[in-house]
């Protein structure tokens, strides 16, 4: 790894950390706050502050395919780096007009949601991403041609993005699980011999470190789905254009699972929990309805108190060992 190549890093991270406060400043102006659902006061927080971490991943990429344009003097893999920089855009202006409909009236429609999400897949279904070629058990390698970009491209970008902002609602959960998935696939990418998609990866995982400084327990912002939703996108099109789609599916388990849960509650019952004067959480559903509820449950048994910063330790607790284990079944695709 080149030294010169930490300055994008750098630059992702300090766009995302000075314009955060800005931003908090200026939602709260133009009444863009939403109640902290697991406060007993629900006290109204800044929200889309995913447009921070959007700005800062943007400006990091454009500062990587310079130094790589003029320095390096190559022009290789810009054509996957801009149709990826595209769909985090289209992915990003999605998720701010659901912000701006406001998740507390529905937002978008599911079917909108799904419909819009579609047009983010385009610029990698245009470009050929991937690799169409897939091994089955029993079967071997199987050549899935136009399957490959017309249907299989579509779907991943479309399910991870969309399912991404499920496990959520809980103060620097959705940054954190986006810092571990994502640093996990970058580690993937460049182990893999993908180290340029390393970068981009780092790129988003640094803007959004900048950014859970403002969002970590008491949060100061929310993320929003302008963040939910690219950072989802993000881990379907690194495991498509560096062909790791079978791990990365691995690492998404739990929100596998929380979609599940989610189904079983109609998609209609929040992860939220029911916050206490003293600051502590219970269940507040008879049923789980997701890992969030799960955690509150399984924490109960060991404490007399759960505090929201307890259920989003433990759900990374679970992300890391998913992502461990991941590590170890496919150890010999990887080493």
């Amino acid at each position: 790894m080149e030294p010169l190549l930490l300055i994008p890093l750098v630059i992702s991270f300090f766009v995302s950390f000075l314009i955060i406060p800005k931003w908090i400043n200026k939602a709260k102006k133009i009444g863009l706050v939403w109640k902290d659902m697991n406060k007993y006061d629900k006290k109204e927080v800044s929200g889309s502050g995913g447009i921070g971490v959007i700005l800062g991943f943007i400006l990091g990429v454009l500062i990587f395919i310079q130094i790589k344009t003029f320095w390096f003097e190559s022009s290789e893999k810009v054509v996957e780096i801009l149709a990826l920089t595209t769909s985090i855009l289209i992915l990003a202006g999605i998720g701010m007009f659901d912000d701006l409909l406001g998740w507390r009236q529905g937002g978008l429609s599911k079917k909108n949601r799904l419909i819009l999400c579609l047009f983010a897949a385009i610029p990698l279904m245009v470009i050929n991403a991937g690799y169409g070629k897939v091994g089955l058990p029993f079967i071997g390698v199987i050549n899935l041609k136009l399957i490959y970009p017309l249907i299989i491209i579509p779907l991943g970008i479309i399910g991870a993005s969309t399912t991404f902002n499920f496990l959520a609602g809980f103060n620097g959960l959705e940054a954190g699980q986006g810092i571990l998935i994502l640093s996990a696939l970058s580690f993937v990418a460049y182990i893999t011999g993908n180290s340029w998609i390393s970068i981009i990866g780092l790129c988003m995982i640094f803007a959004l470190l900048g950014f859970l400084i403002f969002n970590k327990f008491p949060a100061r912002v929310f993320p929003g789905d302008i963040l939910t939703y690219p950072v989802g996108g993000m881990i379907a099109i690194m495991a498509i254009i560096g062909n790791f789609e079978k791990i990365a599916v691995f690492f998404f388990i739990p929100y596998i699972l929380e979609t599940f849960l989610k189904l079983r509650g109609k998609l209609k019952m929040q992860s939220f929990g029911k916050p206490n004067k003293d600051g502590s959480l219970e269940l507040p559903y008879k049923k789980i309805y997701g890992l969030e509820h799960l955690s509150i449950l399984i924490l109960s048994k060991f404490k007399k108190k759960v505090y929201e910063k307890d259920v989003v330790y433990l759900i990374h607790s679970f992300q890391i060992l998913i992502i461990l284990l991941g590590f170890l079944i496919f150890k010999n695709y990887l080493f």
